[in-house]
């Protein structure tokens, strides 16, 4: 089997964690922090706003159970990404919208889809998500890791979700 990643934030990383960790073929996420002049940051350091680091999600996915293209529907689908360093009540530049690709492919699949997205005049805003290549990715304190999910089997909540 071969596989895939893909890094991308759109707001607090537990919510967007949570939606795609429930998708066939999505083998494996892990929420951590891309996009910072800082190495090794903690939680309490990206808060801080200081580090330039976005909250993200890194998806290890088999390509022949969901496409690219899949993916980037649902990563548009589930956030607003004409707000800048903004998502709901999350403010600030650790909740941004951003794709960080691991390839040139990637790179020109997101292109295309934002242009079809802004061609078809989808969103009242224009979009602000930033394409970026990987640089790096630090995986969050295990405590974010499936935060929710472990929330709810310990509040015994949204098991149908």
């Amino acid at each position: 089997m071969f596989i895939e990643k893909i890094t991308l934030g759109a707001g607090c990383f537990w919510g967007v964690e949570e939606k795609f960790r429930k998708i066939k073929g999505i083998l494996k996420t892990t929420v951590g922090y891309s996009g910072g002049k800082f190495k090794n940051p903690t939680y309490e350091d990206v808060c801080s706003g200081k580090t330039g680091h976005a909250e993200v999600v890194q998806l290890e996915y088999n390509p022949e159970e969901i496409s690219f293209a899949q993916l980037l529907d649902i990563f548009w689908k589930i956030h607003n990404p004409t707000t800048l360093n903004r998502q709901g009540y999350d403010i600030g530049n650790q909740y941004r919208s951003v794709l960080y690709y691991h390839n040139i492919y990637q790179k020109n699949e997101i292109i295309k889809s934002k242009k079809k997205l802004e061609k078809l005049n989808v969103y009242k805003n224009p979009i602000v998500t930033e394409i970026l290549p990987i640089c790096s990715f630090y995986p969050a304190e295990e405590y974010h890791q499936k935060y929710l999910k472990k929330k709810n089997s310990i509040l015994g909540l949204c098991k149908n979700q």
